[in-house]
């Protein structure tokens, strides 16, 4: 259903040196429809700055706005030469997500600018104003012509020197994300990536973040000052961080705020800030739970390289994809399978990987139709090592062969920080890059699925055949990672940090927590291995949101698993999501409703803390008796030594009851509610 309002409003000539402060103030702002949400700009001696605040308090003190181009060049003094007011009210359906219908209503003003004299460049720069934030871009006139920018100079003077959850952007650092997150008060911050948590003092939370990242460099934000940060863009080889022709736009830079950390979750600030889908129809995305030829490399059971122990051998591979269809899946991934992991490739970062040509003993027809038989489909991997232009060469072909032989989704690949030529993983160049093979897959038909992507700005509405990607540190550091593996709150810690960007492959559903490795190697205590409950395992299915959701163990750690029923019937597709409660780092409770049906999932997790919740289910509908199938932690479970029990239960509910959570260290709770018979 579509329903848009729109109310235009009359340019302004804003005379600024003369118009009196109260009349800047008021002409000068845009308020969300709600009206808590302000954000406005102020001209200050020949400066643009803009400011925030929300119930009249502060968030962003007068923040400098502009640009430096190459050789110095900022832009001179600058006046307001007129402005436009607008509104939108649209409601649209995506074709999956976390939530089915989304609602764009903001308010918005337009303010003309131009350099008073010099080279009399002029831009606008549009601001919108939402119930669940703020946004603004440049949008920079002809005058412009062709530029090499050096840096935006926009700056976010926080009102308060508020905590920070963060991870770090600036090289040697690897700039592909997988980094632990910290926490600290905003002063003390060097340079980070978005999107940024903050939690003020008075309750307010705050995520700077940015939506629609077309042909731009990505941003990070540097602290300049005690509570001023400021962008600063990734770049090219030869330290330019834009290159462009104007008529031009920038992303969005986006300020979601809100009450309470429960009310962060579902993001969907950037969805609205992005274009509408670019696919007509789009009946051929399916988001889907998979499994695949993965694990086994991570845990050395299986290799990528060809030799005994190859995990991408055809009988193999039968084996997962047999597994997957008795189990409900819709696909399995394999890794390994195309020439050119012979070589020590990750080390010396010399990798020629061919896109189109299989190892012998796999079968790319074949298996692609051995999935379909089945009802499901091959995933097909592309791991480039950041070598862009052996991939572009192959990238039409790779995509053709995948379309011609049955294969409709791919998981990408881009282990390494800087490109061949040396640019950042999150430059201009990269962005481009990622465009290219998003459209390139939507003409072949394909899904797409990136690891040690650039971040997530949303543009899963515009090309909705993106479905997920990775951008943080993932399930297989817990199968190696040099501190034993990702400690129990990381996950409460993503779910108000990286996962407000957008959905990430986090590949759940180890069973082996302890990790058998191959016979002769001994386990140590210090080895890495999920640090979790088995409970808290299921429940990151419903938590870490994924359209695509890998039941990542080995098929024979499931055999005879009873808890492996919840992977089974665990949605990924939903109508309705509520965050029921949740602290930062320390908890997070959420419900959501599956896509057209009459059934609820719940995923409740904690860190290195027991926790225990009374949880009212009056999110149900009233009237209506349903069944709760409840897997939690069992007896003396605990994430250090005894990881694995679960009991599973039984108990009627409906709208007016309330169940007891109860999740042991590093555990969690995983629920279905399905209509009573």
């Amino acid at each position: 259903m579509q329903k848009r309002l729109r109310a235009w409003g009359m340019g302004l000539a804003l005379a600024v040196a003369a118009a009196p402060a109260a009349a800047q103030q008021d002409t000068m702002s845009v308020r969300s429809p709600d009206g808590r949400n302000v954000i406005g700009i102020e001209p200050r001696d020949g400066r643009l700055f803009y400011r925030v605040s929300r119930d009249g308090q502060p968030v962003m003190l007068p923040s400098r706005l502009g640009f430096e181009f190459r050789g110095g060049d900022t832009l001179g003094a600058l006046r307001v030469t007129g402005a436009a007011r607008d509104s939108a009210d649209e409601t649209w359906t995506q074709p999956w997500g976390e939530v089915a219908h989304v609602r764009d209503h903001h308010n918005e003003l337009r303010v003309h600018v131009a350099e008073a004299g010099g080279q009399a460049r002029a831009f606008d720069l549009v601001l919108r104003a939402f119930d669940d934030g703020v946004a603004f871009r440049y949008e920079l006139g002809e005058r412009f012509g062709a530029f090499e920018m050096m840096e935006e100079l926009t700056e976010f003077a926080l009102a308060d020197n508020a905590r920070a959850w963060w991870i770090p952007g600036n090289q040697p650092e690897p700039d592909r994300q997988e980094i632990l997150y910290s926490s600290s008060p905003v002063s003390r911050l060097d340079t980070v990536h978005t999107p940024l948590t903050l939690q003020y003092t008075n309750g307010t939370q705050v995520v700077i973040h940015e939506a629609n990242l077309v042909d731009y460099a990505g941003m990070y934000l540097a602290r300049t000052q005690n509570r001023v940060l400021r962008s600063t863009l990734a770049r090219w080889a030869d330290g330019v961080a834009v290159r462009g022709t104007a008529p031009f736009v920038t992303p969005w830079r986006t300020i979601q705020v809100a009450d309470r950390p429960e009310d962060l979750a579902p993001s969907l600030l950037t969805l609205k800030l992005n274009p509408p889908s670019r696919i007509a129809n789009t009946s051929w995305i399916t988001p889907m739970k998979y499994n695949g030829v993965w694990w086994g490399m991570h845990i050395n059971t299986e290799t990528w390289g060809s030799g005994p122990t190859h995990g991408a051998r055809t009988e193999n591979v039968k084996r997962y994809m047999d597994f997957a269809a008795a189990n409900g899946l819709g696909g399995t991934l394999v890794e390994g399978w195309n020439l050119g992991w012979d070589v020590d490739w990750f080390n010396t970062m010399q990798a020629t990987f061919s896109f189109t040509q299989p190892y012998p003993d796999f079968d790319l027809p074949g298996l692609a139709a051995y999935a379909r038989a089945r009802g499901m489909t091959l995933i097909g991997h592309h791991e480039t090592a950041t070598k862009i232009e052996n991939y572009e060469r192959q990238l039409d072909s790779a995509m053709a062969l995948y379309e011609r032989v049955g294969v409709r989704a791919v998981k990408t690949g881009y282990v390494g920080d800087k490109t061949e030529h040396g640019h950042a993983h999150q430059s201009q160049y990269m962005v481009r890059h990622h465009r290219r093979v998003i459209e390139t897959a939507a003409r072949h038909g394909i899904m797409v699925n990136v690891h040690e992507p650039i971040k997530d700005t949303g543009e899963r509405r515009t090309w909705p055949n993106m479905l997920s990607r990775e951008g943080s540190r993932g399930m297989e550091y817990n199968a190696w990672g040099g501190e034993g593996g990702n400690p129990p709150e990381h996950e409460t810690i993503l779910f108000f940090t990286r996962m407000l960007a957008g959905p990430m492959d986090f590949t759940p559903g180890i069973f082996d927590l302890l990790i058998q490795r191959p016979t002769g190697t001994p386990r140590r205590p210090e080895d890495a291995r999920p640090r979790t409950t088995l409970a808290k395992q299921l429940a990151l299915y419903v938590v870490l949101y994924s359209p695509l959701q890998m039941a990542a163990d080995l098929p024979e750690n499931y055999a005879d698993q009873p808890a492996f029923q919840f992977i089974r019937d665990v949605a990924v597709d939903w109508d309705t999501t509520v965050v029921l409660n949740g602290r930062i780092g320390d908890h997070v409770i959420v419900a959501r409703k599956e896509k057209g049906q009459d059934e609820w999932f719940v995923g409740a997790i904690t860190d290195e803390e027991a926790r225990s919740f009374d949880v009212p289910l009056s999110f149900l509908p009233a009237g209506r008796r349903y069944v709760a199938e409840i897997y939690a932690d069992g007896p003396g479970a605990d994430w250090r030594d005894n990881p694995l029990p679960v009991t599973i239960s039984r108990q009627d509910v409906d709208a007016g009851s309330t169940l007891r959570i109860e999740m042991a260290p590093g555990g969690g709770q995983a629920i279905r509610i399905r209509p009573a018979d």
